[in-house]
């Protein structure tokens, strides 16, 4: 395995009560080259302060970027995603804040990226024989339907596409991939598997067989979450509106 950097975004809201510091620190101490952007998105508590803390254990491996306003997820990872790019990362990924993906299972997609068979990995929660996937009835049930929409939206069998727990290799289509801001809030997932699979007229796309889901072996469901029941039916607009987008291309 080669020793390119990879660089995490966490995009982080009002989550002062439940930041795990340790699991941060350890993440960012994982061999053998990994760094973390932690995107600040206009939190209302002491996240921002937090998050400087937990920077300042690690100077030299953790980064934070302040965002002035809330202006979502989607929005904070590509300026994170932005930033790690401009660092010169060679692995990009982004993981949710409550880090429902363990620090060991992140090393793992990271181990499998860097093997050189592909360009994306993707963490993705089935409940296998042998796994600890521990995930509420009801969002799996929901998470299910989203996921079958946004396979047909892609045109793609995936079959989890909101685990929070993706790494990208750098590349000309990444970098253009994030460089406009995402039409959608909640489903910018899906529209960034899309752009990069079917990018803009010039730009190459990455070929299917160079993405992988990857189930995970343990994974738990951390309350807390911002996506509402408002928020979820605005995401099932939005498939609509990135599925239409795919096909204008």
């Amino acid at each position: 395995m080669s020793e390119d950097k990879v660089t995490w975004v966490i995009p982080c809201f009002d989550e002062a009560a439940r930041i795990d510091r340790a699991a941060f620190v350890a993440l960012a101490d994982q061999p053998p080259s990994t760094s973390l952007v932690l995107v600040d998105d206009g939190s209302r508590d002491q996240t921002l302060a937090c998050l400087h803390e937990i920077a300042g254990q690690r100077p030299d491996r953790i980064a934070v970027v302040a965002r002035p306003e809330n202006q979502g997820k989607a929005e904070a990872v590509r300026q994170g995603m932005l930033r790690a790019l401009g660092d010169g990362a060679e692995w990009v990924g982004f993981v949710d804040a409550d880090m429902a993906t363990s620090p060991a299972e992140i090393l793992r997609l990271a181990e499998l990226a860097r093997g050189g068979e592909y360009d994306v990995v993707m963490a993705s929660r089935v409940q296998l024989l042998g796994c600890h996937i521990e995930r509420r009835p009801m969002r799996h049930y929901l998470g299910r339907v989203f996921a079958t929409c946004a396979s047909v939206a892609l045109r793609l069998p995936v079959y989890d596409t909101q685990c929070g727990a993706k790494v990208f290799r750098r590349s000309e289509t990444l970098q253009a991939a994030v460089e406009r801001p995402f039409l959608s809030r909640w489903a910018f997932d899906v529209e960034l598997l899309g752009r990069l699979v079917r990018p803009q007229p010039g730009t190459p796309a990455i070929p299917v067989e160079r993405l992988r889901e990857e189930s995970l072996r343990v994974w738990r469901d951390v309350s807390g979450s911002k996506l509402g029941p408002a928020a979820a039916v605005q995401a099932a607009f939005e498939l609509v509106r990135i599925g239409w987008d795919l096909r204008r291309r």
